[in-house]
């Protein structure tokens, strides 16, 4: 038989297969396009998720009341629908193949059809006269079922959130009748979720046949994206990317703090077929491509399967920085709740085991809820010895007795093990190179250890808390001896699997994570807030302002549990006595404003000394002030509208919102001058779901009526004492 006609031959079986195992779908309603009127981040939709086949069952369609993305099913899969239903942008300029595979050194498309010609554009009805190509993957069947959670998250600590998000996940399993792809299967996955305008996108690569093959490259999302914005002469670097679309995988580090640094796989390339685009030399950056560059050969042996990242696609209605932080910060909640847990600790210096007992009774005294031996702590997880994991179990149980959680600190990393355990240049062939200089290779026979010695230590002692200094950094390694990765190619994809591992296992085993690098997604609970250590070591005069400023600028795309601050309560980074509180005793009205505008704004700082109070009087003031944030504590932990920046010239403050609570806003405001501040302020109420009448009671417990105006504002009076605070609780009357 001629390779034609067995391609056709193949291709006719598939279909008929294809056919008979068409899951049975709900028929799409054509007035479930409506775009929405209410807000979405303010009134939760009643629309579900939902998979529906379209009438003439050509099309299946992925459809929430927020977003919608339509799939054409024959003779091949491909999107050619992505839209905005709250502003009715439609994203898909081009039609792309569904997935690029790359397997033994050959880029296979996995979908998609051929035949548009203009690329300014998509007409749904030229679909009709496409074809698929011999060499594309071909779709043989469709599952939907609901989304199943990433992690089996399990919570002890305290959470905003208590559920992991819902809505429904549809497969396409796509087969290739080439000699070198038979028994190989490649599954393209999305999930929509339940209201939020997000669609999550996966690849996964079985091999099924019987020999081994090399997976080279996973493109797993390329799309053919409307430019919103163009130039005739400019490169791609010059010209500003997509802002109807934000783009998130599970794929990133940089120690940056920020997602938008720390990724590693988002790709705006150009698009040379576009022949109509304004850009002379065809530059505009308007075909999205979602790959990590950096992984060139992932081997897999008979029955070993591959899952690309995860690519989570978020569709903005607005260009407001505010707007889109609340609709990130609500996409972590959705697809990663366990970032809204948000215990209260203390970070403990110590140098023996009873400063650690006293620290516990501290924590217990004043409503703290757990204690994270710090770094410099006299506390080694990477000493597995009978002796010392006895002395922390018996730490840990008296710990738990006073209902105080505990952990530890561990250094990954930015240090030098030996030339045997270090990662490798490639340029060099020798240790060094790395992000921090020297570190160690999570795949070498040290690395691997040190994962066993952690889950081993924390299992064994009961621990609660793991702060992971330090954690894969995203070095790629040439070394061919580490048994963790085969060599250069795979280095950084082995690497990074193997600390994903190990924070899975601790998320589904309730083990809170810090760790200072992007793996919110993967299980870790929290990052720093953003900030420079050295800052530390000034005056606390100056820490103050500073700290508000990292709070201000940190808490955009961050919920405030997302991040944590820093409080010297002794010597760090340098600095004399002005930049510490101890004696505690002597600097209480700092140690308030402190505690006070990192709580207010549901951040928690690391309390860093041997003690969290002194005396009775101190010890009073944590008290009241613990109690005060567990008072308001779900209302403090909602997300942030950024009212003014610090700057030590006026007052500053933010105001938390959330239209769910009976606590619709709480306002923080600070006075860094020296004088009285007596002002009318404006408080933009619209996130909060105010309208009309509302209730403002201040800090004093003083009762104040107001009207909401129809700029969603209301105005108030305010008096801020000197070097002072003052907070606002907003009800809807």
């Amino acid at each position: 038989m001629k390779k034609g006609l067995f391609f056709a031959f193949v291709f006719s079986v598939a279909q008929h297969l294809f056919s008979q195992t068409m899951p049975s779908l709900p028929v799409w309603n054509e007035l479930h396009p409506a775009i929405l009127k209410s807000d979405w981040l303010i009134n939760t939709p009643k629309e579900k998720a939902g998979v529906y086949l379209s009438a003439d069952k050509k099309n299946i369609i992925l459809y929430n009341g927020l977003v919608r993305r339509t799939f054409r099913i024959s003779p091949n899969i491909v999107c050619y629908d992505f839209r905005n239903m709250s502003s009715g942008q439609e994203l898909i300029r081009a039609i792309e193949p569904e997935a690029f595979v790359t397997i033994d050194g050959k880029p296979y498309p996995v979908g998609g059809l051929h035949g548009q010609q203009e690329k300014a554009f998509f007409m749904p009805e030229w679909l009709d006269a496409f074809s698929k190509a011999p060499d594309d993957l071909f779709c043989t069947t469709i599952q939907v079922e609901p989304i199943k959670s990433l992690l089996n998250w399990k919570k002890k600590t305290w959470g905003l959130i208590d559920k992991n998000g819902t809505g429904m996940k549809v497969s396409f399993t796509y087969h290739s009748s080439i000699q070198a792809l038979l028994g190989v299967e490649v599954v393209v996955q999305y999930e929509i979720y339940d209201g939020i305008p997000l669609i999550v996108k996966s690849v996964l690569v079985n091999n099924n046949s019987t020999h081994v093959i090399a997976v080279n490259k996973i493109i797993n999302e390329s799309l053919g994206l409307v430019e919103e914005e163009s130039a005739v002469v400019g490169s791609p670097e010059q010209m500003k990317k997509q802002h109807g679309i934000y783009v998130e995988t599970n794929y990133a580090f940089n120690n940056a703090m920020r997602y938008d640094i720390s990724d590693q796989t988002t790709h705006w390339n150009i698009d040379s077929a576009y022949t109509s685009q304004v850009n002379y030399n065809y530059q505009t950056p308007c075909l999205l491509q979602i790959y990590p560059e950096k992984v060139t050969s992932i081997v897999l042996s008979p029955s070993q399967s591959v899952q690309s990242v995860r690519t989570h696609e978020l569709l903005m209605d607005s260009y407001d920085r505010e707007r889109r932080g609340l609709m990130i910060q609500k996409m972590y909640a959705t697809v990663a709740p366990w970032t809204t847990q948000n215990p209260i600790f203390m970070h403990l210096v110590s140098a023996n085991d009873e400063e650690v007992k006293t620290a516990v009774d501290q924590c217990a005294a004043t409503g703290y809820e757990a204690l994270i031996l710090s770094f410099g702590s006299h506390c080694d997880m990477e000493d597995t010895s009978e002796l010392n994991v006895k002395k922390w179990k018996y730490l840990t149980d008296y710990a738990h007795s006073k209902g105080i959680q505990i952990g530890s600190y561990s250094l990954f990393s930015s240090r030098r093990i030996d030339d045997e355990t270090d990662v490798i240049s490639p340029l060099t062939g020798k240790p060094g190179g790395a992000f921090f200089g020297n570190a160690p290779c999570m795949g070498s026979k040290w690395g691997l250890t040190y994962i066993d010695k952690l889950k081993y230590f924390i299992s064994t002692t009961g621990f609660d808390i793991f702060e992971n200094d330090g954690p894969y950094p995203g070095d790629v390694c040439a070394s061919t001896v580490h048994p963790g990765h085969s060599g250069l190619e795979d280095s950084q994809w082995k690497q990074m699997q193997l600390q994903k591992e190990l924070y899975h296992w601790c998320n589904e085993h309730g083990i809170y994570v810090n760790a200072p690098d992007w793996y919110f997604l993967d299980g870790t609970h929290k990052i720093g807030v953003g900030y420079r250590e050295v800052n530390f070591s000034l005056s606390r005069e100056q820490q103050k302002i500073i700290n508000r400023q990292n709070i201000h600028d940190g808490t955009f795309e961050k919920s405030p549990s997302m991040g944590w601050g820093f409080v010297p309560l002794t010597r760090y980074q340098g600095g004399g006595p002005e930049a510490v509180l101890e004696p505690l005793q002597d600097h209480l009205k700092d140690y308030e404003m402190l505690m006070v505008q990192y709580y207010g704004a549901g951040v928690q700082a690391c309390y860093r000394g041997p003690r969290l109070y002194d005396t009775e009087k101190t010890k009073q003031l944590v008290v009241k002030t613990i109690s005060w944030y567990k008072q308001y504590r779900n209302i403090l932990n909602s997300p942030i509208i950024h009212l003014r920046r610090a700057d030590g010239r006026e007052w500053d403050g933010f105001m938390h919102v959330n239209p769910s609570l009976e606590d619709r806003a709480f306002v923080m405001l600070f006075n860094p001058t020296k004088t009285v501040i007596k002002q009318t302020i404006n408080l933009p109420l619209y996130y909060a779901g105010l309208t009309h009448s509302i209730s403002i009671t201040d800090k004093y417990g003083r009762r104040l009526n107001v009207t909401v105006d129809n700029n969603h504002e209301a105005s108030i009076e305010v008096e801020i004492k000197p070097d002072d605070y003052s907070w606002y609780v907003v009800k809807q009357l």
